[in-house]
C-alpha cells in the first residue's frame, strides 16, 4: 500500500518497517489506534494483511509468526 505515511502520522519507514515518527516497530501503538479508528474490523485486517505481505518482501529473514503477531494478531 502506498501513501500510508501520508495518512498516518506514525507511518512505516521501509524497508525496516519501523515507525518513522517514534522508531518503534510499526504499527506502533499510535498507528494501531489511528488505523483502528479509520477502518472497520474486516477492512483493518485486509489492510494489515497487505502490509504484512509487503513487510515479508522487505524483510525476508523475519519469521512469519513474528510478522503475523506484529501486523495481524492485534486486529482481532
Amino acid at each position: 500500500m502506498t501513501g500510508i505515511a501520508d495518512r498516518v502520522e506514525h507511518g512505516p519507514a521501509r524497508p525496516s518497517w519501523d515507525c518513522a515518527s517514534c522508531g518503534r516497530a510499526w504499527p506502533c501503538d499510535p498507528a494501531r489506534e489511528q488505523l483502528a479508528r479509520e477502518h472497520g474490523r474486516i477492512d483493518l485486517a485486509i489492510v494489515m494483511w497487505d502490509h504484512l505481505e509487503e513487510a515479508a518482501r522487505d524483510m525476508p529473514q523475519a519469521p512469519a509468526s513474528e510478522l503475523f503477531d506484529r501486523f495481524l494478531r492485534w486486529t482481532d
